[in-house]
């Protein structure tokens, strides 16, 4: 089985793990991966934080950016075509829905200050305890992340960090993952 049949079969299982989802599992996890996130050095050092605003199976991130925004620059991606830009959360108030996915998003003007990034919080679809990260197959945050220098913290459900996930060149490693209660090993920072 090569490398994409592999990341399809395993995007296939997870989607169905993600089924079973209830909200309260959903927000139990979200508590201790925020929980692990912001005791994290590497966290408090930095004012601009690049977060995402979660899709339904995704894990919640609405209580982490609303916290933090009141202190810290919070960055939420944008989608455009094939390509995400970037946007400063300044409350629910200034989110329309997005082009692509209908995700909330920023509507202001593109924050452009990317060398200020600190810190990033970025979603996948599995993660291994090499910090491998694959997220939904369409490129999105391997070409943001290649481009930027700080660390990534990849987040996710407890059941999405697996024993093994198939990488290719493109592929970014993140420099932690935290999935539910789990917290891989800081590498490559």
């Amino acid at each position: 089985m090569n490398t994409d049949q592999q990341k399809s079969l395993i995007r296939k299982q997870i989607r169905e793990l993600k089924k079973q989802l209830t909200p309260a599992f959903k927000q139990l996890e979200a508590d201790a991966v925020f929980s692990a996130i912001e005791k994290m050095e590497s966290f408090i050092k930095a004012q601009t934080i690049m977060a995402y605003w979660a899709m339904d199976d995704e894990l919640p991130t609405i209580g982490f950016i609303e916290k933090w925004c009141q202190h810290k620059t919070i960055i939420l991606p944008s989608v455009d075509g094939n390509n995400l830009r970037f946007r400063e959360y300044k409350g629910t108030e200034h989110l329309v829905a997005g082009d692509r996915y209908a995700i909330p998003e920023p509507n202001g003007p593109d924050f452009t200050d990317t060398g200020s990034i600190g810190f990033v919080v970025v979603p996948g679809t599995a993660f291994d305890s090499k910090n491998n990260r694959m997220g939904r197959g369409k490129a999105y945050y391997d070409q943001l992340l290649s481009s930027l220098k700080c660390f990534k913290a990849g987040v996710g459900f407890s059941f999405q960090l697996i024993e093994h996930v198939p990488v290719d060149r493109h592929d970014i490693p993140m420099n932690i993952v935290v999935a539910g209660k789990v917290v891989t090993p800081i590498t490559n920072f």
